[in-house]
Order: structure tokens, then C-alpha cells, then sequence
């Protein structure tokens, strides 16, 4: 069954007892983060903040913290569970050949468009809405880090229109609180949302934009996922959840949002219009620098009665988005797969904040494959911004970066087995001389081949005998050594 909502998911942990209620009063100003960020490292609980000085209003973190919340807020056993069923929809186990084999491809095409959203007339997200005497301030928005620029909302799903092709887009872009009607939008130019504003420029008014905050976890993951041009992130929600996402139409904005959101936040960014925003404590673990970026006014408020403010703390890995990137690498593996298919497995590790280092193994069947590999992977969407590709062999288990790095130190010739290219890079990369563009490396970890070179003989891995291991598996079960 469908989470109805956050606060239904919530329910739901708690029942398991994986949600921790604080009832000491605490600060929305730095002390909410430092609380979460031990208990995130120490994979600890969902917080549920009762009492927030200054504050009527909840505040709620850690939702996805752990690789087991994560599941359990998409409803599946194994997040790879997803990516293998959406293989299912792409490419049936019979391919239809004649009239009557594509007859029954039909029931999966019908399923497909039950999980498309719907719109209602109302939800719980109206219950209360402000068009005058908007106040921001009212909510207990986190300055999560000491030298951040201020208080920043961390969890929002921004919806934006393609003003060409009226196509909804739904992104997640932390946006600094300025005063009780403005905030910042954090757009990067790789990103729709900045797209769909640069398409916007010279138009007779501003874009409307509409935000939401809270809702169930599959709509929340959802805007974080890199779907291709096109994707309505809804769509994918309710295909996470088996049931549409309701959605209702905005007060004063056309654009149509969660029903069942906790807040949602109404107006407009003006593309000529930008505004110093940061510095802000980011993913990467640093901070990201003050610049100039779009401002959204806020023309109208609506939440719950009694809303739950829903936040994420970014900042030195392990962090909650380590759980909601590692949903996009199993869910969006099986599909790169497609474009690239002797990939066995993909990692890409929190501590390279997951642009910045992606590890693959490979089915390697002929000289220079791994270069191949690392060529394609760069030419595939926001791919092209990963920093560092390290290609294994396929005995290789890319999920323990132990191996990996045992194997790497070991496997390469640093002139014959890396690659440098020049190319675009991540707005948050701070190394580069240049901003957003600069070298990226791939390094090929794969046994050599004497095509490649190695005319010696590649040595052996140093393993014991399966007959011994199953000797001592005996024994250590016999004599409890």
C-alpha cells in the first residue's frame, strides 16, 4: 500500500520504532543540524523535533537516512528490486512478434497509465491559504552550518513549466530564506529548472514557479531523480508507489502540486532578476561559495493546519542524500546498462559526493574496452560531470571500495592506464581553475592484455583452495575457532 502522505510514512516508522521524538527544545539555528548529523553518521533514527524554540511548527529529519528507510519508503525488499521492473515495462521477457503477442502487451501499457497523476479538486495542502501578509518567517527553515548565508529550505520540489512545450518539471534546489517573501533558487545550468527560466528570458512576465515541502517519500525522491527530458518526475512517483500522486491546482499560479504536501509555497522568479546567495554548507562537505543566482517571491502560502516542516542536512559524507543517491545508482543502473552493456555493476561512493567518482566493472572482451566504457559513460547525461571513473573487471565487487581500491593500487601503469579529458563539470566542483569546466580522469583498473601491452604474465589473485575453506568452514563450526 501507498503512503498517503509524510506524516503516514512516518506512522509507519514509528510503528517499527525508527523514529526518535525529541521533546527538549532545541534551535532551528545550527542545533537541529548538529543533532542530526551524529545521528545520520551513527545511522541512527528518523528525528521528529516537537518543540522548536521560537517555533508552533515540528521539524522532521533524517527520513531517509539509512539504506533500510530508503526501502522501505519506496516499499521494495532491495532498492534493485525497482530498476528491474522498470526493465520489465521496456523489454517484456517475450517479445511481441504477431497481433496476438502484442494483444498482450497491452494490460502492461494499461498499468503504466494508472500510475499517472491525477488531479482532485482539493487536498489537505489547502486547508489553510495565505495571500496576504505572506511571512516565511513562520517556519522553522534551518541555517544548518556556521558560515552559511543564512537560513536555507533543504527539502523543497520545485515545479517549473517548459514555457515551449507546457511539460512539467520537478526538481529539488536549496533556496536561501532572505526575508519573509523572497528566497534564492539555486538553479544550475545543467539543471531543468534553469532550462526552463533561460527559455523564459524575454517573456511578457515572470515564470511561475510552486514548492512544495513534505509528501510521500516516493514524490520526495522523485524530485531528485535525473529522469531524461520529458519524464514527468510525477509519473515516476506513481510508479514507485503503484498509485497516482493527487495533485491540485496552485491559488495563484497555474501550476499544479501534491495535494497531500505538508506547505506549499506560490510565485515567481524573474529571469533578469538575481540576488548574492550563500555561501552554504554543501554535499561535497565545503562550502560552497556566495554567487549570484534567480530570486523567487513568494505570492501566496498554503499548508496543513498543523503542517510538519520536512529538512535535510548536506554536508561532510555520510549524509541522508547518501541513501537517496544510492536509490538513483540501483534504480538507473539497469537503464545504463541498456546504453552500455558490458557494465556488471556501478558504485558510486558517498565520499565522492557520487559526481565526482563512479565505479563500474565490466565484462572486458577485447582490448581497450575499459577506456570504451569510460567514454560512453561521459557522453550519457549528467554523467558527463562524474570527475573520476575507475573500470574493474567483473569479479570485481564494485559495492566494497576496499577491493576496489586494493585493486586500482595494485592493477595500473599511471602512464598507460589513465585517461584525462577536458569537459563540463558540476556547478559545486571547487578544484577546477575554471567554474564548471575542466580535466576529468578514468582509470583502468582490468587485468592487461598483451594487446594492450603487457607482455608478461598477469599474475594470479591469491586465494585458498575451495576443498581447504570448506575444511576449516567445518571445523570452525565443530571447535568454535
Amino acid at each position: 500500500m501507498a503512503y498517503k502522505d509524510l506524516r503516514d510514512f512516518i506512522k509507519f516508522l514509528e510503528k517499527k520504532n525508527l523514529v526518535k521524538r525529541i521533546k527538549a527544545e532545541v534551535s532551528a539555528e545550527l542545533e537541529i543540524t548538529e543533532i542530526t548529523d551524529r545521528v545520520t553518521k551513527a545511522g541512527g533514527p528518523v528525528l521528529f523535533f516537537e518543540n522548536v524554540k521560537g517555533y508552533d511548527i515540528p521539524v522532521v529529519t533524517n527520513l531517509m537516512g539509512t539504506l533500510e528507510r530508503m526501502e522501505m519508503a519506496l516499499e521494495v525488499d532491495s532498492l534493485d528490486d525497482i530498476g528491474k521492473e522498470i526493465m520489465s515495462f521496456l523489454h517484456p521477457p517475450e517479445l511481441p512478434t504477431g497481433i496476438f503477442d502484442k494483444l498482450k502487451t497491452l494490460p502492461k501499457l494499461a498499468q503504466i497509465s494508472s500510475f499517472l497523476p491525477k488531479t482532485v479538486k482539493t487536498g489537505p495542502v489547502k486547508e489553510v491559504i495565505i495571500k496576504d501578509n505572506i511571512d516565511l518567517t513562520k517556519f522553522p527553515i534551518l541555517k544548518c552550518w556556521p558560515h552559511d548565508g543564512g537560513p536555507f529550505i533543504t527539502l523543497p520540489m520545485v515545479f517549473t513549466k517548459d514555457p515551449e512545450t507546457g511539460r512539467r518539471n520537478v526538481g529539488m534546489y536549496r533556496m536561501q530564506v532572505y526575508d519573509s517573501k523572497t528566497t534564492g533558487m539555486h538553479w544550475h545550468v545543467h539543471k531543468n529548472g534553469k532550462e526552463h527560466m533561460e527559455k523564459n528570458r524575454g517573456a511578457s512576465k515572470p515564470m511561475e514557479v510552486a514548492v512544495a515541502l513534505g509528501g510521500d517519500p516516493a514524490v520526495i525522491y522523485s524530485a531528485t531523480a535525473p529522469l531524461p527530458p520529458g519524464i514527468d518526475e510525477m509519473l515516476l512517483a506513481g510508479f514507485l508507489r503503484k498509485k497516482p500522486v493527487e495533485m491540485v491546482k496552485c491559488e495563484t499560479v497555474d501550476i499544479e502540486v501534491p495535494a497531500n504536501a505538508e506547505i506549499v509555497l506560490e510565485g515567481y522568479v524573474d529571469p533578469e532578476e538575481t540576488r548574492l546567495e550563500g555561501p552554504f554548507g554543501d554535499h561535497t562537505g565545503y562550502y560552497s561559495p556566495a554567487d549570484q543566482y534567480p530570486v523567487f517571491h513568494v505570492t501566496c502560502i498554503t499548508h496543513r493546519r498543523d503542517p510538519i516542516y520536512p529538512a535535510t542536512i548536506v554536508g561532510r559524507p555520510v549524509q541522508e542524500d547518501a541513501f537517496l543517491g544510492k536509490a538513483t545508482e540501483r534504480i538507473f543502473l539497469p537503464l545504463l546498462k541498456m546504453q552500455v552493456p558490458e557494465i556488471v555493476d556501478m558504485n558510486m561512493p558517498p565520499e565522492g559526493v557520487f559526481h565526482n567518482c563512479v565505479i563500474v566493472s565490466i565484462r572486458k572482451k577485447y582490448p581497450g574496452q575499459a577506456k570504451k566504457v569510460m567514454c560512453a559513460l561521459w557522453g550519457i547525461g549528467l554523467m558527463a560531470l562524474a570527475k573520476l571513473i575507475i573500470v574493474v573487471d567483473e569479479d570485481v565487487d564494485v559495492q566494497n571500495v576496499s577491493e576496489v581500491m586494493w585493486r586500482v593500487f595494485n592493477n595500473i601503469d599511471a602512464r598507460r592506464d589513465t585517461v584525462i579529458v577536458d569537459g563540463p563539470l558540476d556547478d559545486l566542483d571547487h578544484a577546477s581553475p575554471i567554474h564548471r569546466y575542466g580535466a576529468k580522469m578514468g582509470i583502468d583498473a582490468t587485468r592487461k592484455w598483451p594487446e594492450e601491452g603487457y607482455t608478461r604474465e598477469w599474475p594470479d589473485v591469491i586465494e585458498m583452495s575451495a576443498d581447504i575453506k570448506a575444511l576449516v568452514d567445518r571445523k570452525w563450526k565443530e571447535y568454535g575457532l
